[in-house]
């Protein structure tokens, strides 16, 4: 075994091969290392997240090497059975990669046992590794944005379903109305590792997805969409420490501005609030409030039967019964979080009122029309005094942003002068970025050393993932919890609010910090 940097924050510990990754993750669990905040498995990794304040890297992996893993593996989980309509729109394609007609890649897929290795990615995922040696499979030199939940794919040496829509570059060769996750199910994962699974082909059509249904709120305290702007989201600090369930913290993607709004209504930091994106939104209450602005710099004003009033950044104002407070056109930054006095009055999902866009937990997306219950003003609403420093302007499209970044743990994947390529070029922040990650553009791809596919393994917020093509991810807090391009680097924690403030047109220039101790 080894142990690679991942971040500032995590490292990779990396096995002989997948069985020994798999009996190592209980040896891991039992073994409750001081500083380890959360373990994720993958194909042959275990991505140890660790609290820097109370143990260094350096001494937790000596730690990590000195756990040996489990005799055997855990033993089966029973079996399930998933219905697949084989009309996937890569399914020619891999065939001819693989040599095989496309029926024989179909009944192989059928006639193949599959074993569920580990979950990952996204809650619901499954790496299902299967005995026939045929399935292994390159992914595609370029991850699309969306692949429709239910999607059947390959990729390396496992199958896979798609639970959500959502990025990926696996290669997808049918889809199932299989419910992968699901709430209201104990536990809500259809898969566990160890299950074993059967594919079997069907050809009706089959069930599109549920729509979601938005209960009309009627409380007395509410907030009501007048208008969402480009995307509005409820968020808060997130889900931490449940990786094991497939499931990513996510969270605010700003984390410091939500804790200055929370500040300046006088909320405890990681009350939930609303995350708007772009600006151009406008909100209208019900009752009174306390509400204030932080993170990206929008012009707003609060419009009231007395004539509008300006809302200062980080400055808490007394909203009244009826008053609107409008959102316009962002001066700098790409995410204003609105903090409320009291918070909003949902009930969490896995602990969290946080909007996970990639896993669709939490509350959907805001659309117009829609109202959010409010604790209400407990303690009156009078404003809180502002006692913060000067505001610090965020970047505007076509400014360079400096970036401190750790180094691996796929390093040597790269060629020598792609490290170079990484820190001394300025990298374009393009219109396809969002909470899942910031897609960027540069002028000298990052060129790889290694051909090949890398086995699935984990990911932090702020890795810098790259496909084939040679243009980085940025990984936001939605981010996948596994990924299979490789990670040269990470951004270093105390960079990441600044990076999920970076707007379309702003420009990177990544710089190496020193390795965490």
């Amino acid at each position: 075994m080894r142990v690679l940097p991942a971040a500032d924050t995590a490292l990779l510990l990396e096995a002989a091969d997948l069985d020994e990754a798999m009996r190592l993750l209980p040896a891991l669990v039992a073994a409750r290392l001081p500083g380890v905040t959360e373990l994720v498995p993958a194909a042959r990794t275990v991505l140890v997240r660790f609290d820097p304040t109370l143990v260094d890297a350096r001494a937790l992996s000596e730690r990590l090497l000195a756990v040996a893993p489990e005799e055997s593996r855990a033993a089966g989980l029973g079996s399930v059975v998933i219905p697949v309509r084989y009309d996937g729109e890569d399914l020619a394609e891999v065939a001819q990669v693989l040599g095989v007609s496309e029926d024989e890649l179909v009944a192989r897929h059928q006639a193949a046992t599959w074993t569920v290795a580990f979950t990952g990615f996204a809650p619901g995922f499954g790496y299902l590794v299967g005995d026939d040696l045929l399935f292994d499979v390159p992914r595609r030199p370029s991850p699309r944005t969306r692949i429709p939940a239910g999607s059947v794919a390959l990729a390396g040496r496992f199958s896979g379903v798609y639970p959500k829509e959502s990025p990926g570059g696996w290669q997808v060769i049918g889809r199932t109305d299989a419910q992968m996750w699901d709430l209201e199910r104990d536990p809500p994962a259809l898969l566990a590792p160890g299950t074993a699974v059967r594919f079997e082909r069907v050809d009706r059509e089959l069930a599109a997805p549920a729509a979601p249904q938005r209960d009309a709120v009627t409380a007395a305290h509410a907030v009501e969409v007048v208008r969402p702007g480009v995307q509005l989201l409820v968020q808060d600090l997130g889900r931490p420490g449940l990786a094991a369930q497939g499931v990513s913290a996510s969270g605010a993607a700003d984390r410091g501005a939500l804790r200055e709004a929370n500040r300046a209504v006088g909320n405890p930091p990681g009350t939930a609030g609303l995350e708007l994106a772009g600006g151009g939104a406008v909100l209208r209450f019900r009752g009174p409030a306390v509400v204030a602005l932080a993170g990206a710099h929008a012009d707003a004003s609060l419009e009231t039967p007395h004539g509008p009033h300006a809302v200062e950044p980080e400055r808490a104002v007394a909203v009244d019964d009826g008053d609107e407070l409008r959102i316009g056109g962002l001066r700098d930054g790409l995410r204003t979080v609105i903090a409320i006095r009291g918070g909003v009055a949902l009930d969490p999902v896995l602990g969290s009122l946080a909007t996970d866009t990639l896993a669709g937990l939490g509350p959907a997306p805001l659309a117009a029309g829609d109202a959010l219950p409010l604790h209400g003003p407990a303690g009156g609403t009078a404003a809180v005094e502002r006692t913060r420093a000067p505001r610090i302007r965020l970047p505007r499209p076509g400014d360079v942003v400096e970036l401190g970044i750790v180094l691996g743990p796929r390093t040597d994947w790269f060629a020598d002068d792609a490290v170079a390529a990484l820190v001394e070029q300025e990298w374009l922040v393009t219109p396809r970025s969002d909470r899942v990650g910031v897609r960027l553009e540069g002028a000298t791809p990052l060129e790889r050393s290694r051909d090949g596919e890398l086995e699935s393994e984990g990911a932090v917020t702020g890795a810098i993932q790259v496909p084939p093509d040679g243009q980085p991810v940025l990984f936001l807090p939605d981010h996948p919890l596994t990924g299979g391009y490789p990670i040269i680097g990470a951004v270093v924690d105390r960079d990441l609010d600044l990076a999920g403030q970076l707007p379309p047109g702003a420009r990177i220039r990544f710089r190496i910090a020193a390795p965490p101790h």
